[in-house]
C-alpha cells in the first residue's frame, strides 16, 4: 500500500500529526521504533497539557495514540534506518527489513536527553531521575534536588528548581561553567543552591525510588548527597542522521527548518523536538505536528 504520508516517530509531534492528516482525509502511516507517545510517557505525571487535568504520561501517550487510530490511522514498530525516492513515491525502510511507501514524508524523530550512562538509570527513569524541570520540577516542591550539568540549560534548571525546591545541588565536573556569567552569579546568590564543582555523578542510590546520588571527583574521592531528585541536564542529541540527504542540519545535528517544518526536500517535512528551536515542550511538538501535517497535505494537493 502507499501511503499519502508516513510519519516517522510516534510522539506528540508524530501523533498530532496523523490526527490531521487523517482529518484532512488523506491515508497515513507513524512508524515508531519504541514506545508510541514518545519520551512524555516518561513523566510520572503531565500537568502542563491545555484543558485536561493531571495524566501521567503514559496514559496521556495512550489517549493520543488512541486518537490517531481512531481516526483512521496507521501504525507500525521499527526503527527507521533509510529513506529513498523513488520516482513520485519515497521509500522508507526499517530495521526489521520492512520497506514502505509514501507520496510524503514528515519526520518527527524527537532529540533524547543524554544520559548519565549508569547502568541504574533505567530503574530511577521516572522513579527520581528527570530531564526536564520545567516538566517535572512540581513534583520535587520543597524537596531537594541535584541538576547536573555546566551549561546554560542547567543553570535555568537549577535557577527553575531554586523556586519550587527546598534545596538544589548544581553538579558539574569542571571547575568553571560553559554556561552564561551571569546566570552563575545569579545562583550564587541564591541562599538555597549550592555549586558542587570538580565531581560527577557515579551511581544513583535508593531502592524503588532514588533517595541520594554519589559522586566522584578527579582524584577518586567520593562522597553522598542525600536527594529525592535529581535533573541531568547535559545536553539532547537529534536522531536525525539517517536523514542527512534530505534535510539541512546544523551544527548540533537538529533540523534546520523554520516553524514551517519545511525542509529542502520538496515532500519531505520535520516536527518536533529534532527540529532546530528554542522551546521544546509538549506543547510546541504537537504544534510543530499540526504545522507539518498541513504542510504535506498543501503538497499532496499541489502535486
Amino acid at each position: 500500500m502507499t501511503y499519502d504520508v508516513i510519519v516517522i516517530g510516534g510522539g506528540p509531534a508524530g501523533l498530532t500529526a496523523a490526527v490531521y492528516v487523517k482529518r484532512a482525509g488523506k491515508s497515513v502511516l507513524v512508524i515508531e521504533k519504541d514506545a508510541f507517545g514518545g519520551q512524555i510517557t516518561w513523566s510520572p505525571m503531565v500537568e502542563n497539557f491545555p484543558a485536561m487535568g493531571p495524566v501521567s504520561g503514559t496514559d496521556l501517550g495512550d489517549l493520543m495514540t488512541n486518537r490517531a487510530l481512531e481516526l483512521g490511522a496507521e501504525t507500525e514498530v521499527g526503527e527507521v534506518v533509510a529513506l529513498r525516492k523513488e520516482g513520485d513515491l519515497f521509500a522508507v525502510t526499517t530495521d526489521f527489513d520492512e520497506e514502505y511507501q509514501g507520496r510524503s514524508v514528515i519526520i518527527a524523530t524527537g532529540a533524547r536527553p543524554k544520559t548519565l550512562g549508569l547502568p541504574e538509570e533505567e530503574q530511577y527513569q521516572g522513579n527520581g531521575e528527570c530531564f526536564c524541570a520545567v516538566c517535572d520540577g512540581a513534583f520535587y516542591k520543597d524537596k531537594v534536588v541535584a541538576v547536573c550539568g555546566g551549561g546554560n540549560a542547567a543553570l535555568q534548571d537549577a535557577a527553575y528548581l531554586a523556586d519550587l525546591c527546598r534545596k538544589v545541588y548544581l553538579i558539574h565536573r569542571r571547575d568553571t561553567f560553559r554556561g552564561e556569567p551571569v546566570m552563575v552569579e545569579k545562583l550564587r546568590g541564591m541562599d538555597n543552591v549550592e555549586m558542587v564543582l570538580g565531581y560527577q555523578v557515579k551511581e544513583l542510590l535508593g531502592g524503588e525510588n532514588l533517595s541520594g546520588i554519589r559522586l566522584e571527583d578527579s582524584d577518586g574521592q567520593s562522597k553522598d548527597l542525600v536527594v529525592d531528585g535529581v535533573f541531568v541536564a547535559i545536553g539532547h542529541s537529534p536522531a536525525n542522521e539517517a536523514f542527512r540527504e534530505w534535510i539541512e542540519l546544523d551544527e548540533k545535528g537538529y533540523a534546520d527548518a523554520g516553524e514551517d517544518c519545511v525542509t529542502k526536500t520538496p515532500g519531505v517535512f520535520v516536527a518536533g523536538d529534532n527540529r532546530k528551536k528554542t522551546i521544546r515542550q509538549l506543547t510546541t511538538a504537537a504544534a510543530d505536528g499540526a504545522v507539518a501535517a498541513l504542510a504535506a497535505c498543501q503538497f499532496l494537493d499541489q502535486n
